[in-house]
């Protein structure tokens, strides 16, 4: 592998929690997720029953707890066919290089995201003078800089399947980042949402740490076109999903998601975009 792999150069421990962090809950049909903190990462397959694939790699410093559920989860040997992500800010991206290096199994991400996963290219600062509560007040001391995990990452397939996941696509929902995806399972109308759309709202310290369940546009500091986030949540909701998985917050489920997802799409202006903001102002200049 490549000698130039590195963390970001601004990685460091973010001092926030909730109240399910550690804790992990079979969702339906081998799909399991597993709260790092504030972040969900999930892990696809059937303990036992041949390859499974991990979704996402948590906040800085994760790989540890991340082997630890493998363990029991799938055996002390197991590791997983592919690594696949939704996007690579750093609360998803936190132990991919150290389970990278251990496990050499392939990665895959938007072709968009790349630059930002081979030390490229920095996300934007996340933005702490953005409309919203604590956690966005204090947004600025999150990290931005890139990992390299060289080599080891590639693009996903250009016809939407996801590598190891036969009867999962990826869907291409920017707007929070420039290649976030989210995955959808059509036989269960299961959705893996990343950051597109959440269930609580990311910056209220008190929602986060009691992940208050409601649904909820991408977290607003990091969010940097809003016009391609409203696009991806009515692409998301238009899928009328039974259940999702979210980048942060509790799963949900059936009418009270669909009812949430509904109001979102017809409330979007309103009640995810803030009212002012570094990439607001930038949206309205274009």
């Amino acid at each position: 592998m490549d000698k130039e792999l590195h963390e970001s150069k601004d990685n460091k421990t973010i001092p926030m929690t909730s109240i399910t962090s550690g804790s992990g809950q079979e969702v339906l049909n081998g799909v399991y997720y597993y709260t790092d903190q504030i972040v969900n990462i999930s892990f696809i397959g059937f303990p036992g029953e041949g390859d499974w694939v991990l979704v996402d790699a948590g906040l800085p410093k994760a790989a540890a707890e991340i082997r630890s559920v493998v363990v029991d989860r799938f055996g002390r040997d197991s590791q997983p066919s592919a690594v696949i992500l939704t996007h690579g800010h750093f609360d998803h991206v936190g132990g991919l290089l150290e389970l990278v290096e251990e496990w050499d199994v392939p990665v895959y991400a938007h072709e968009l995201e790349l630059p930002y996963l081979t030390g490229e290219k920095s996300y934007p600062k996340p933005d702490s003078t953005v409309e919203g509560g604590f956690l966005a007040k204090i947004s600025g001391m999150y990290p931005n800089e890139p990992i390299n995990i060289g080599n080891a990452v590639q693009a996903l397939p250009e016809d939407n399947s996801v590598p190891g996941l036969d009867d999962w696509q990826w869907i291409h929902t920017p707007g929070h980042s420039p290649g976030h995806v989210s995955f959808y399972r059509e036989k269960d109308s299961l959705l893996l949402s990343g950051d597109a759309f959440i269930t609580v709202r990311q910056d209220s310290f008190y929602n986060v740490l009691m992940q208050t369940v409601e649904v909820n546009g991408p977290p607003r500091y990091l969010t940097t076109d809003w016009q391609a986030a409203k696009d991806s949540v009515e692409k998301l909701e238009a899928l009328q999903p039974e259940i999702v998985v979210p980048g942060h917050g509790s799963v949900m489920k059936g009418e009270e998601l669909k009812e949430g997802l509904k109001k979102l799409v017809q409330t979007f202006d309103q009640s995810a975009i803030p009212d002012y903001g570094r990439f607001v102002d930038d949206n309205k200049k274009q």
